[in-house]
Order: structure tokens, then sequence, then C-alpha cells
């Protein structure tokens, strides 16, 4: 059985990677979140429920406690909350980690919006944690899963990603922790 802690689960992301998961055999979700009343009622059965809040560590260190993968999908100041989890992950052995930063974190120069998306990213870089940061261009609601990754120093291609395709990745990670150990992945919707 692979437990997996979902951080930030009551994103429009988080959803997708939420019910994706919850298809897979042998998989035990639990969700992270501020607010249980901003969590869908669908998603809920089978999952663990954790409120808290990412910028206190001692709240994310009992969400981490016994986990195998932690996936992270936050908005806000994110590298504080990247090192509360960085911290919590190496206090409590846990190893891999999933984080959804941005693409266009690596264009100079960069614009502001995307400031915290790169502090997240290399927080998680320097971690010495199994570490897979996904760099997704713009989401959309489409029905399809259909994406193209690129590595830390190519060139960013493609459009507009599904967030169905985002959680098709993920759960692909899941089931083979494995793969795409330790990369920096723009991922997007082939041209």
């Amino acid at each position: 059985m692979k437990r997996v802690l979902i951080i930030g689960a009551t994103g429009s992301l988080a959803r997708y990677v939420i019910e994706t998961l919850q298809q897979l055999q042998n998989v035990k979700l639990t969700l992270f979140l501020r607010n249980k009343a901003g969590l869908s009622r669908h998603l809920v059965p089978g999952s663990t429920l954790i409120e808290g809040d990412a910028m206190k560590y001692m709240d994310v260190l009992t969400a981490v406690a016994g986990q195998d993968i932690v996936y992270v999908n936050l908005a806000g100041n994110l590298e504080a909350m990247a090192k509360n989890i960085v911290k919590a992950m190496l206090d409590s052995g846990v190893k891999r980690i999933v984080a959804i930063s941005s693409i266009g974190i690596y264009q100079q120069p960069i614009r502001q919006i995307l400031v915290p998306y790169r502090k997240l990213a290399d927080v998680i870089e320097g971690s010495g944690l199994d570490y897979t940061i996904l760099r997704p261009d713009w989401f959309t609601s489409a029905d399809e899963v259909d994406y193209a990754i690129t590595r830390k120093g190519e060139p960013e291609g493609g459009t507009a990603i599904s967030r169905k395709s985002i959680a098709a990745f993920v759960a692909s990670v899941v089931q083979n922790p494995d793969l795409y150990k330790n990369e920096n992945l723009g991922i997007s919707k082939p041209n």
C-alpha cells in the first residue's frame, strides 16, 4: 500500500489528481487542507482528511509522518511552505516528493508572479529529497490525456495542458516512484 499525502487538496488541479489516484489499487490518500468545507464530498470516501496550514511546521509534520509520497500543489508564500514541507519530510524520513511549480520560472527576467514558484523549485531541488518538480503550462479542463515533457534547460514548448493530463502524469510517478526521480520537468500539451 502506497500512502500518498496531497498538500493543497482543495485546489483545482488537486481535485483531478485525487480522482485519478483514487482509481489506483494499493494507494491510500491523505488530504491536507486548510478547510474541510472546501473539499468536494465525492473526493472524501476512503481518504484521511487533515485540516492544517502549510505555514505551520507542526501541522505539516503531523500530515507527513507515515507517508510514502508527498504531492504538493500550493499557492501563496511557496518558499516558506516548501521549507516546512522539506523539513517535515527530512525529520520524518519521507523521501519522495512531487511538486507543482510553473512554466516560465527560468526565463530571464523572471516575471514577478512566477518568483514564488521559482523559490519553491529551488528549495525542493536543494533539499536532498527524491523530487519531481513539474512546471506545467496553463491548465485547461479538457477531457483528455495528452502531454509532453521537457527537462530543465530545454526550451519549454507546447500549449495549455489539461488538468487530467497532469493528474495522469502524477499517477504514473505514484505507481513507479523511481520514474523521473530528481528531475525538474516542463509539462504541456504538444503543439
